[in-house]
């Protein structure tokens, strides 16, 4: 089965900095990423980091361009689909921005996968399976791994 290209992207709580990114691969893989932050970013008032210090992506992030090369090289020129697009849609562009990169990849909303849903069912069906499974909805690694469940149970693929 080849999955969708789900993307999440975690941010230092409201300010759209970059923290970690997960995004699914065809095969169901997850690749998840620290991001180290760049240092223009760290001149900025009150630095958020969300559940990371800085000294953990400092030693564990790999750099925004690097995640971007990463990124380029699994999804180019395609559609990624996210929980919640206006939260990643400004941490990507933050990240194509801030280093001058083309965006090579657009985002739009999960549950635009599925139209033969209610709406609010997906967000529904979401949630739940967030406390089924034990994870926490704000990682991103977590995130990404929802989506794909959801998606097999969505499609009757368990």
């Amino acid at each position: 089965m080849d999955f969708p290209g789900f993307i999440t992207i975690e941010t230092g709580d409201e300010d759209a900095l970059p923290v970690a990114i997960s995004w699914a691969l065809p095969d169901g893989q997850i690749k998840h990423a620290l991001i180290q932050p760049d240092d223009d970013w760290l001149d900025e008032d009150l630095l958020k980091l969300g559940d990371y210090s800085l000294d953990e992506l400092r030693s564990l992030g790999l750099s925004p361009l690097d995640v971007l090369r990463e990124l380029e090289g699994d999804h180019f020129n395609v559609t990624l689909y996210t929980a919640g697009i206006g939260d990643d849609e400004a941490a990507l562009s933050r990240l194509f921005d801030d280093f001058a990169v083309t965006p090579f990849v657009e985002l739009a909303p999960a549950e635009t996968l599925y139209p033969d849903l209610d709406p609010g069912e997906w967000a529904r069906a979401r949630g739940e399976l967030f406390g089924d499974l034990g994870l926490e909805p704000m990682r991103a690694d977590h995130e990404v791994q929802v989506m794909l469940y959801l998606h097999q149970r969505l499609r009757g693929e368990e």
